[in-house]
């Protein structure tokens, strides 16, 4: 069961790196080539830290969000390293998002994370009740809405900071690390909002 769990969460990594890839080809159609990402994870039924995060019921299901995360991050860190044989300056782009992470500030970044999570939430519930095009509007709509906002996405960021050049995430490892942890808190945070507005579900 862990071992489906993990292969589903690095599949799902892989998704998301994808489109975090395309975000960084081109930052605005990539913000609409980005819906590639949670729509294959949403149809495959695949493990995602934030298409999980808003449904866990028990500790049993915290722990395996946990695997998931870091599933994700493998699956973020294959595609990472396509990127890496890239001659588009993918490289350059992601050191420049993760320079205006850190310059928002840890605990602001975890804020505006919330943000994501509530979107997120949403659109994977509301994509999960069917095929119909009403179903998937909030998907289609909120992955541009959380990117042009800013919200950080901790599995997009996952990608993204494992594209920077080695040097740099090196000399900064500390700082990056505290960034990521706020964020997926915030994230996480985002994601279980709505049990407090909408508790039947």
């Amino acid at each position: 069961m862990k071992v489906s769990i993990f292969r589903s969460a690095v599949f799902a990594g892989v998704c998301i790196g994808l489109a975090g890839f395309g975000f960084l080809a081109g930052k605005v159609i990539g913000t609409f080539l980005f819906i590639f990402g949670l729509a294959t994870v949403v149809k495959y039924q695949l493990k995602l830290f934030t298409g999980t995060a808003g449904f866990i019921q028990s500790w049993a299901d915290f722990w395996d969000l946990l695997l998931i995360l870091v599933g994700n991050w493998v699956g973020c860190g294959l595609i990472a390293l396509i990127a890496r044989c890239s001659a588009m300056p993918l490289q350059d782009t992601a050191q420049t998002l993760l320079e205006s992470r850190l310059a928002v500030g840890y605990w602001q970044a975890g804020v505006l994370a919330i943000g994501c999570g509530i979107l997120m939430t949403t659109a994977v519930t509301f994509a999960r009740k069917g095929n119909e095009l009403g179903n998937w509007i909030p998907l289609i709509f909120a992955v541009p809405l959380f990117i042009h906002c800013g919200f950080p996405h901790c599995i997009a960021d996952a990608f993204y900071y494992l594209t920077v050049p080695c040097s740099y995430l090196l000399a900064h490892i500390g700082s990056v690390i505290l960034l990521y942890v706020c964020i997926v808190i915030g994230n996480f945070i985002g994601c279980n909002l709505y049990r407090i507005i909408v508790p039947q579900q």
